[in-house]
């Protein structure tokens, strides 16, 4: 069994920046979005991993490069599909579904909860059945739904956990409960 999983998220895009949603479109890293990945490899220095896993997408391998990693590349790791709404902000989103969120409202040509939390289930079973200790590298709201489903919560449970750029958060257990170490870490 996983004693822990780390996840960070990539650093800054020019669209999570702006606040635009971003799943297939696959952008690179702003150059403040470099030098604050770039700060990972310290915030990680001394931490052994077993197993060290990417989303396919350019701005989480290149963040875990500058982290120092060589990670395998894993798909079920790719942001949440947003269809429609991909590089559309939540404001301009809720011009016309007042309300709106990712985890609450349907996302027109994209992906479900449901179906974001089948491939992240994968995720957790893979990270857990692997044993010590695992490191992903991926996307705000994805990561977000691994968090949910690792603490065995409902997908739109994810909305509850803010999740910024660049950031180290690290789940574990109490015991045999699965718990939240850290959350949202810049340091």
């Amino acid at each position: 069994m996983t004693s822990e999983l780390w996840m960070c998220r990539h650093g800054e895009t020019e669209w999570s920046r702006d606040g635009r949603h971003t799943s297939t479109t696959d952008l690179e890293l702003t150059a403040g979005g470099e030098e604050v990945a770039t700060t990972l490899a310290e915030r990680l220095a001394g931490t052994s991993f077993d197993l060290v896993l990417s989303s396919p997408r350019v701005r989480a391998r290149r963040t875990a490069e500058l982290a120092g990693f060589d990670p395998e590349v894993e798909e079920d790791l790719v942001e949440w599909g947003y269809g429609d709404y991909e590089g559309i902000s939540t404001n301009e989103i809720r011009e016309t579904v007042p309300g709106w969120t990712v985890f609450t409202h349907p996302t027109p040509g994209g992906e479900t909860a449901e179906q974001v939390g089948a491939r992240i289930d994968r995720v957790v079973a893979r990270a857990r059945d692997h044993g010590g200790r695992v490191l992903v590298f991926g996307h705000g709201h994805s990561l977000r739904v691994l968090a949910a489903r690792w603490l065995e919560q409902d997908v739109r449970d994810g909305r509850h956990l803010k999740l910024d750029t660049a950031t180290i958060s690290t789940l574990g257990y109490e015991r045999e409960t699965p718990v939240l170490l850290r959350w949202n870490s810049d340091a």
